[in-house]
């Protein structure tokens, strides 16, 4: 039986959240990287994690505030189409970049990145990988790079909120599987 913790991890160096800084103020970028992993016990493609992630229980709250809030609505339909890799656009992101194994999703505010990475294991199972990227803003007064006091006070909910939505998608991974 495999142990189902989500572990907080060094962003690998060959991610494309590590590797893609974009055209818009690359410097930016390389300020905050965060990778949390979890393993589960089946094989899982690209698509499958990608959509599990977007239509989870957890994801479907923030896909009702993108779309009251930034009038950015998204569907079912929508998280299949670039889960699947036949769209480029989900509610405020597009593709960034993508591979077999990795999908780089950028908000449209050019503020954000969405990491997602599965890797098959040895013996069976994949490791499901999460990130986000965070720019910084050039201080007005300065000219120095910087998170800002927001991002100070809202990481801890972030960590909080890539892990709890990094176990719903498990956890709808895992229940695909015993269905199916």
């Amino acid at each position: 039986m495999m142990r189902y913790s989500i572990t907080r991890e060094p962003v690998p160096n060959d991610a494309l959240l590590m590797t893609y800084r974009g055209a818009v103020h690359a410097e930016r970028w390389g300020s905050y990287a965060d990778c949390f992993s979890v393993k589960v016990d089946r094989s899982a493609t690209l698509a499958e994690f990608v959509f599990a992630f977007y239509t989870s229980p957890l994801f479907r709250i923030e896909r009702f505030l993108l779309r009251a809030l930034l009038n950015a609505p998204s569907s079912l339909a929508d998280a299949r189409t670039v889960a699947d890799g036949t769209a480029d656009k989900f509610a405020i992101w597009y593709v960034g970049q993508r591979t077999a194994t990795q999908l780089l999703m950028c908000d449209r505010y050019e503020q954000t990145r969405s990491w997602f990475r599965v890797e098959a294991l040895d013996g069976g199972g994949t490791c499901l990988r999460f990130g986000s990227a965070v720019a910084a803003r050039r201080n007005p007064k300065s000219g120095a790079l910087t998170r800002g006091p927001g991002f100070s006070m809202l990481l801890g909910f972030h960590i909080a909120y890539s892990r709890a939505l990094l176990h719903a998608a498990r956890m709808r991974l895992q229940r695909v599987a015993a269905v199916g």
